[in-house]
């Protein structure tokens, strides 16, 4: 028993150490959670919506001082509320529990998931696509192929914690290297002289499909506030939050443009348009004998983002989980492996169910609605706390511009798509809606009958026994 009160005091001795994490490491979260798939699934959907070369790269910079703003605005944000859970926290301190509810589930049953289906998607393509250089793999096969994808991490994240991050660890500069080497290879095509390809010809005047082109070209962005989720452990935040933010945010939107361009110096239009897999078709086209390094690199790359999301998606869980707004059981671990088995096959699961949708470009488009639709949600909470709380401690005051300027923005692109995609858009809003009575049947309602608490009581004991899993207090007390 003395032992058992010892492991407590230091679990509460880790949980509340210093913060350790310097502005390097702030910049590499920051760097290391926005460059995935994005920017090898995205060209195509960008140009495809604005209709040529030089306006699909202005979209592909603004999306990158858009995002950058809303970072900002999340500085002010995670300076304020220093509290786990990022705008989870933001809403729930600001609108309360209901609102904060429905963007737990946007991000569980939507934004994740859906994600994850996106890049085991893109991993089988480039798998495939040597295999397939005349034509596009078939649909089934890339679904099997991303379903055993997410089938072998998912074993891997459910037996042992270790190698999940060695995985991670093996296959995080991949990405890294296959961009440098397309954007050396550009430069080089550059000097050349190869740039007929950068014209406002064929440029699309329709506001919505330009609205459209920005989900393409967020979603290449998305990760830019996972800083947020950890700032609690970052020295110096007030200094190190904004600094990373404008860092790396610069950086990675000057290596999207520049892999953008390396792209349209050895492709057209048309080819880009009709590839699903882009580096490859790039790599086919300039390296010769040395052209399956880049779709090797990409696979590695999406791959190891697979993992990522697999591994980090517990913490988001556990997070609702505590504040009683998601089931206890997904803050279990496995007894023996010592692992977040039961929200790891959750996942595992949501995003099984988003691959019998094999068309990336709806895809992307459920997630971007439901993400920029949040995350607008999430900054409106700055200019609401500022009306409402003035009292609050604002160790980094963002000016109002910002937010209400990102604000109308996201407006923007969420709500013009609808006209032009409602179908994608109808999908994202049901998804939405669907927390309502999830939340008033799960949560506002507190007097439940007995037969419901018994229910539910035995599926989790059920799942307990068949996954043999246990709570954090049952386990210290063994």
């Amino acid at each position: 028993m003395v032992a058992d009160m010892d492991d407590e005091k230091k679990h509460d001795e880790e949980i509340t150490l210093k913060p350790k994490m310097t502005l390097i490491n702030g910049i590499t979260v920051i760097v290391g959670s926005i460059i995935g798939s994005g920017i090898f699934v995205s060209p195509s959907g960008v140009l495809k919506n604005t209709g040529s070369v030089n306006v699909s790269l202005l979209v592909w910079t603004i999306s990158g001082v858009f995002s950058m703003v809303g970072a900002y605005c999340y500085a002010e944000l995670g300076t304020m509320i220093r509290k786990s859970g990022a705008d989870y926290a933001y809403i729930m301190e600001t609108f309360g529990p209901f609102m904060a509810f429905i963007r737990l589930w946007i991000e569980c049953m939507i934004v994740r998931p859906c994600s994850q289906a996106i890049v085991a998607l893109t991993f089988s393509q480039y798998v495939m696509k040597p295999l397939f250089v005349d034509c596009d793999p078939p649909d089934n096969a890339a679904r099997l192929l991303a379903a055993c994808c997410i089938f072998v991490l998912t074993f891997v994240n459910c037996y042992d914690v270790r190698w999940a991050t060695r995985v991670q660890d093996v296959f995080t500069y991949a990405k890294l290297l296959a961009l440098f080497i397309i954007i050396a290879a550009g430069i080089y095509q550059l000097y050349q002289g190869h740039y007929s390809n950068f014209s406002f010809i064929n440029t699309k005047t329709e506001v919505t499909s330009l609205a459209l082109s920005f989900y393409s070209g967020l979603f290449a962005y998305n990760g830019w506030n996972y800083l947020n989720f950890i700032i609690e452990e970052l020295k110096d935040p007030v200094r190190n939050l904004p600094l990373a933010i404008a860092i790396s945010c610069t950086l990675v939107t000057v290596v999207y443009v520049l892999t953008n361009i390396a792209f349209y110096t050895t492709l057209s239009p048309e080819e880009i348009l009709e590839s699903n897999a882009v580096a490859v078709t790039f790599a086919n086209k300039l390296f010769g004998p040395f052209a399956l390094s880049i779709p090797v690199f990409v696979a590695l790359s999406t791959f190891g983002a697979v993992n990522g999301i697999l591994l980090t998606s517990s913490r988001l869980f556990y997070a609702g989980a505590c504040n009683g707004q998601m089931p206890e059981l997904l803050t279990m671990i496995q007894a023996q492996r010592l692992t977040p088995a039961p929200s790891v096959l959750a996942m595992a699961l949501l995003s099984m169910l988003y691959l019998t949708v094999s068309d990336i470009g709806a895809l992307i488009n459920y997630v971007g609605f439901a993400t920029w639709l949040s995350i607008g949600v999430s900054v409106l909470c700055l200019p609401w706390l500022r009306w409402k709380r003035p009292d609050l401690e604002r160790p980094i005051k963002v000016n109002l511009f910002w937010p209400i300027s990102y604000i109308l923005a996201t407006i923007f692109v969420t709500v013009v798509p609808m006209i032009a995609s409602p179908y994608e858009t109808g999908m994202g809003v049901l998804m939405i809606l669907s927390s309502v009575p999830v939340y008033f049947l799960c949560i506002a309602w507190t007097n439940k009958p007995v037969w419901f608490q018994s229910g539910l009581c035995f599926i989790t004991v059920l799942i307990q026994k068949v996954l043999v899993v246990v709570g954090k207090a049952k386990k210290s007390s063994v």
